[in-house]
């Protein structure tokens, strides 16, 4: 089943077919901003594809507090926004006491969660783990000190699920690679803060890292922009961040939040919900980008390795353990 297909259902792959929605889409951005580079900005990628392809518009808002999440919900949904989507985790549980009071919308939440989803919710999730197991191995291959790094966001259960997986890729290439990992912070000003970013890759360069993955939203621009500086690799993450700083970052983990957001827009009001979708390699939901910005820094051999591996999850051959199901990491400790 190709990604689009497990996205959409068949009612709404009929009204992708029709290239329109029978409603204008909004979209609510998480606090970080829609041009963070990352997460965010793939997010209004996505929808700025769709308005292209389509000849539609869209609606969008960036909050600036958490007060506003649950205000821009009903604004958007009493102007009759559909389907409305939203980015974040933070954004679920709003959208669970919203989304009753009006159920004639679709709403769309990307990363989070509910153990009882509303009939006109979507929840879409990926499988982050699985794809941080990838720039994890090419990370371990690409080390020459035998320590690398990892450099989080918001310290919440999300990010230890990206550093679970890098560091069991990590491991499988070099079972006795050093890693040294760092979260921003508590709150969701961790998501933009590129100069703590930058402070945190310098500390970790000093404890030996020459590899250091940046799963921080905004605040990973700093990460990258101080690896480079001091001439060690980075590895993006959600966005192809390869672009930013070619022949430093080693990759980007992919994180299709673009395609879920174009796929949902093009859905409109056929949207299939009530249901939690998964996303992982399998469904090219996850991955990680190689390109002419950083092809000559990953060689033949590596990229076998990673590919061999990525198909072995995909047949079920590897497991990567989830962060989630265990509540730890089994290879390391955050």
């Amino acid at each position: 089943m190709t990604f689009m297909t497990k996205l959409l259902g068949a009612a709404a792959t009929l009204a992708l077919s029709a290239g329109v929605a029978t409603a204008e889409p909004a979209v609510i951005y998480d606090l970080g901003g829609k041009f963070d580079k990352s997460f965010n900005e793939a997010a209004f990628n996505g929808a700025t594809r769709w308005a292209e392809e389509t000849g539609g518009t869209f609606r969008d808002i960036e909050l600036s507090s958490e007060a506003q999440r649950e205000q821009a919900l009903r604004r958007f949904a009493e102007s009759g926004a559909n389907p409305i989507i939203t980015t974040g985790f933070a954004m679920a549980d709003p959208i669970a006491s919203v989304a009753p009071d009006y159920p004639d919308i679709k709403f769309v939440n990307v990363d989070g969660f509910l153990p009882e989803i509303p009939a006109n919710v979507q929840m879409i999730a990926f499988e982050e783990h699985q794809g941080s197991y990838l720039v994890g191995m090419l990370a371990a291959m690409a080390s020459e000190t035998g320590t690398i790094g990892f450099v989080g966001g918001m310290d919440v259960p999300l990010i230890r699920h990206f550093g679970c997986g890098y560091a069991q890729g990590a491991k499988a290439v070099n079972p006795d690679i050093n890693l040294v990992a760092n979260m921003t912070g508590t709150t969701p000003t961790a998501w933009n803060d590129p100069v703590k970013g930058g402070e945190l890759t310098r500390a970790q360069i000093g404890q030996g890292a020459d590899v250091v993955y940046a799963a921080a939203g905004g605040t990973g621009v700093g990460v990258l922009q101080t690896a480079a500086d001091e001439g060690i690799f980075s590895i993006g993450v959600d966005s192809n961040q390869n672009y930013l700083h070619p022949g430093s970052v080693l990759t980007s983990m992919l994180k299709r939040v673009d395609v879920a957001v174009f796929d949902a827009m093009s859905a409109g009001e056929n949207l299939e919900t009530g249901i939690q979708i998964r996303l992982g390699l399998e469904e090219e939901g996850v991955g990680y980008a190689v390109d002419e910005h950083n092809e000559s820094l990953i060689t033949d051999e590596m990229r076998a390795a990673v590919e061999e591996a990525r198909q072995q999850i995909i047949d079920g051959e590897l497991d990567v353990a989830s962060y989630y199901a265990n509540d730890s990491c089994p290879v390391f400790e955050f």
